[in-house]
């Protein structure tokens, strides 16, 4: 799934040695598409092996289904044709997961609440729910699966979309209480050689100016470059939305990597780069693992090679604190 890459030296900008990066990883999932994880014990070892000082931390808010017709337990959603299901109970195995640490370690994970289905209005009356039963606990909303791959078809209900009237009065309520949102927006389907979707991101963005988004891996996916191998779009589109909204974030989780980043020949991408540069502040790093911490730090050494071609404070602010920066402000002072 993923594929280490050892550090090496570009002209592109002055190199930086791969052990001094320290990263925040933030797009992780402590649990799986069964709410299944390796435990937080893993997690914590998987991290200081890895160099990683900070990590979002989030359940995922479907669970698969065994299908009563279905010999074999899948082992990922897209394993067989039985579908999935909002899971709100995912939130409650991240706070206690995450209150269980000594308050040392626990400054370390950033959660972000997520167990809450997208297409029902009322979404936002329960977020308020949690965030107010366990004040300043959580520091984001999200990953929101909205249009995401046979997901969105196997999911139970309606198709979930970004911009919807349930996921506006989301924001609403993530604007009050000072909280980035993470969503997962596919930006085409698997065949539509066009950004079919983008208005469904890029409403909520012109939409809601007060809500730090962040894009969860640009709106790409491995199932899109199974279909496609890479977006031509994707580039000048990301530009775009960049210039005409200083409220998006983009993760650069493990579907950016390959093909965007980096070619085949593990060669950073002259473009990505300098739209990098041009914008420091507004990229961050994701490994995407969902449950399983034995990759983690494979997924996160794999950026490397393109974080040596970026300039050095460049490239330190996309490994470690541009993901922080965005939290709440009343974190702020405890990451820095």
């Amino acid at each position: 799934m993923f594929r280490f890459a050892l550090p090496f030296c570009l002209a592109l900008a002055a190199p930086v040695v791969a052990s001094e990066y320290r990263f925040s990883d933030a797009h992780l999932h402590y649990v799986d598409f069964f709410q299944e994880s390796d435990g937080i014990t893993r997690l914590v070892k998987a991290m200081d092996e890895a160099g990683i000082d900070h990590a979002m931390i989030s359940g995922i808010s479907v669970a698969k289904k065994w299908h009563e017709d279905e010999p074999k337990r899948p082992r990922y959603y897209a394993g067989d044709d039985a579908g999935a299901y909002w899971f709100s109970a995912t939130d409650v195995f991240v706070h206690d997961a995450v209150t269980s640490l000594p308050e040392e370690q626990q400054k370390r994970f950033h959660p972000f609440l997520t167990g809450f289905n997208p297409t029902d209005k009322n979404a936002d009356a329960h977020i308020r729910r949690m965030l107010e039963l366990h004040p300043g606990f959580w520091q984001g909303i999200g990953e929101i699966f909205t249009r995401h791959d046979d997901l969105t078809a196997l999911t139970y209900g309606d198709t979930p979309r970004a911009n919807n009237e349930a996921l506006a009065r989301v924001y609403h309520l993530a604007a009050e209480y000072d909280l980035p949102v993470m969503v997962h927006s596919n930006i085409t389907s698997k065949r539509e050689r066009n950004p079919l979707y983008l208005e469904e991101i890029e409403e909520p963005l012109r939409n809601h100016p007060h809500v730090r988004f962040i894009w969860a891996h640009a709106g790409t996916s491995m199932e899109i470059h199974r279909h496609q191998e890479k977006l031509d779009f994707l580039l000048q589109t990301v530009t775009r939305l960049l210039a005409d909204y200083p409220n998006l974030y983009i993760d650069l989780s493990w579907t950016m990597l390959h093909p965007y980043l980096l070619d085949e020949n593990e060669q950073p991408d002259p473009r990505w780069v300098a739209l990098i540069e041009k914008y420091p502040t507004r990229f961050m790093l994701g490994s995407d693992v969902v449950g399983s911490f034995d990759n983690l730090g494979k997924a996160m050494h794999a950026f490397v090679p393109f974080l040596d071609a970026l300039e050095d404070d460049t490239a330190r602010g996309v490994a470690r604190d541009n993901f922080l920066d965005i939290l709440p402000r009343r974190r702020q002072a405890e990451v820095h």
